[in-house]
């Protein structure tokens, strides 16, 4: 070792010593973890407590003494100097008097290193940018630098000349706040335990807090296959049931199945068979006269509009997802026999049906015998006669043809868990058209169980989400768009689950699909390559470090975003969730 006036030489090592000499009035949690976690830098944190009896005596008379300089100053800045340095003082009288804080000496120190002079200096203008950013101050220890490298080893006791510089009166919390395994850490009080960063340090997560950072419960989960998307959205799925959230899942791969059976869950099969969402039966979806998407639902005297008419909007994309290729006229023909076959049924435009039950509406069956019964009557002119010929055979495929077994009959999914799993892997043998259809009509049945009650939290996690994104329908994209914004009205929360980016960022579907990357105050970006990382890379204004981590596509790793702050972290599950979690895919 070799000392200077202003460094030293420690091996090969060209070494700078720094002391932090004033602090901002208020410190937060986590403050030093911009030094303490910089390359290049090695910090000393000491704290030495001292009589807060001897303490408030010295501060009185603080108070007292900048008091009367700044009622006796006519020199404006030293009158707020005065002013604040008196104010500073009493809110320490108050943590010590009132709330029984202990208050304290800490000194802070830092020494900068560098393979050589020019990397030193490039080490030491980071480090004072650094202080600068926690509005703190720094000195460089001049002629002090022996004393100083004594003081922050181990193996040597404090110099007092050093501390007499150093030291400032704090409360204890504010030094505790300032621990270098405190930083990156990210602590909700009343959450639980999410995953590690990468000081292996605790995330502990409570979604449902509310602050101008954090506005809403939902989420997006983004990565290719094998990096653990599944496995994340279990871990949310286990620990929010646990605290009582009511869980629905839209499962197209049955990834949930054991998980759902050993949690106690319903698990239905969406792909047909003994459980049925009839589409025709209306979804009652309470509404809120401020919010701007409730306008779309109101008519030109600004009243709402009643059940049949909300339910006919989303009939029509209904038909247009499973129908790609019908017409304006087709679904012109199709609104009259709807509105014949409900009123056959005793339902009106003005009917309530708050208290209809499963079995009070018509089901495909209905719709397409009322279609035949038309037809051979000749009940519509000749001109519509070929259209409402290729209507029945459009209908029969839902009445009684292969189709008949997701979409014809009454509903019978009636779940009484706290956990519910909407098993649709039996749809994925069936073409495009009727996976968007049967996924839309489980997403309004959902909403509609999400909205019931607002004071019960609920959260959807709607895996393979891109199943949605149709740049000829983009009013499913916009429906599943308008719960992201409309859940948090209601204690609800969306996962939304995908593999693709691109997808969602088609230039005919943008406006809707980038409102599902942005919207959710939760984004967890996990390993992914090609288009959609540079989609990514954009959107987020990933780092360069966090691009290699998701180009590395290691399983369990990924960047998690919680409102403005995003972090490194790694999703570990216990063993008792993995045995919760079953062999299904996603572990």
């Amino acid at each position: 070792m070799e000392f200077f006036r202003n460094k030293l030489l420690l091996g090969e090592n060209h070494v700078k010593i720094y002391a932090i000499i004033k602090y901002p009035p208020t410190l937060r949690r986590g403050w030093a973890a911009r030094l303490s976690n910089m390359s290049n830098v090695i910090t000393c944190q000491m704290f030495e407590p001292c009589d807060n009896g001897s303490l408030l005596v010295d501060l009185s008379k603080s108070v007292t003494k900048y008091r009367g300089i700044a009622d006796s100053t006519r020199d404006a800045l030293e009158r707020q100097r005065a002013e604040k340095s008196a104010e500073d003082a009493e809110k320490i009288m108050r943590q010590i008097d009132v709330n029984g804080e202990v208050i304290g000496y800490m000194t802070n120190l830092a020494m900068v290193i560098g393979r050589d002079e020019q990397a030193l200096e490039k080490s030491c203008r980071s480090f004072e940018g650094a202080v600068a950013m926690l509005n703190c101050k720094a000195r460089l220890l001049i002629n002090q630098m022996k004393e100083a490298f004594k003081t922050m080893s181990p193996y040597n006791t404090p110099n007092e000349e050093i501390l007499n510089l150093a030291r400032r009166n704090v409360p204890m919390s504010s030094f505790i706040q300032g621990f270098p395994f405190a930083s990156n850490s990210f602590v909700d009080l009343t959450g639980y335990p999410f995953a590690k960063n990468t000081q292996n340090g605790l995330v502990v997560l409570d979604p449902w807090i509310r602050d101008s950072d954090r506005t809403n419960s939902n989420f997006v989960i983004l990565g290719v296959a094998g990096v653990g998307k599944s496995t994340v959205a279990k871990l949310l799925m286990i620990s929010e049931f646990a605290m009582g959230t009511v869980v629905l899942a839209i499962d197209p791969e049955r990834e949930c199945a054991e998980l759902t059976r050993r949690l106690g869950g319903d698990l239905i099969n969406a792909g047909g068979g003994a459980f049925i969402i009839n589409p025709l039966q209306f979804k009652t979806v309470p509404m809120d006269e401020e919010d701007e998407l409730d306008k779309l639902y109101t008519d030109e005297t600004g009243k709402g509009l009643s059940s049949m008419a909300l339910h006919f909007k989303t009939l029509e994309v209904f038909f247009r997802l499973y129908a790609p290729d019908i017409t304006t006229k087709q679904l012109s023909l199709l609104k009259q026999l709807l509105e014949m076959l409900y009123n056959k049924f005793g339902i009106y435009w003005d009917t309530d049906v708050s208290n209809y039950s499963s079995a009070d509406y018509p089901i495909f069956l209905d719709l397409y015998n009322l279609s035949v019964e038309v037809r051979e009557r000749g009940a519509l002119a000749k001109a519509y006669q070929d259209d409402i010929f290729e209507l029945e055979i459009l209908l029969r495929e839902l009445a009684k043809g292969a189709d008949s077994f997701i979409f014809n009959g009454h509903t019978t999914v009636e779940p009484t868990s706290s956990f519910i799993c909407l098993d649709t892997n039996d749809l994925q043998d069936t073409s495009e058209n009727v996976k968007k259809a049967q996924y839309y009509n489980l997403l309004t049945w959902t909403w509609e169980r999400m909205s019931r009650n607002r004071q019960e939290r609920v959260m959807l996690f709607a895996d393979e989400a891109y199943l949605l994104v149709d740049p000829h329908v983009p009013q499913s994209l916009i429906y599943m768009r308008n719960i992201a914004k409309r859940a948090r009205k209601y204690e609800g929360g969306l996962g939304v689950i995908s593999h693709s980016v691109v997808d969602f960022l088609d230039p005919a579907v943008k406006l809707y699909g980038q409102a599902l990357l942005d919207i959710p105050t939760y984004k967890i970006i996990m390993g992914t390559d090609g288009k959609n990382l540079q989609e990514l890379a954009e959107l987020y204004n990933l780092s360069d470090m966090e691009l290699e981590i998701c180009a590395n596509k290691k399983r369990g790793v990924g960047i998690f975003f919680a409102g403005g702050k995003h972090f490194v972290t790694i999703f570990e599950p216990s063993a008792y969730e993995m045995e919760l979690m079953g062999s299904g895919g996603g572990r």
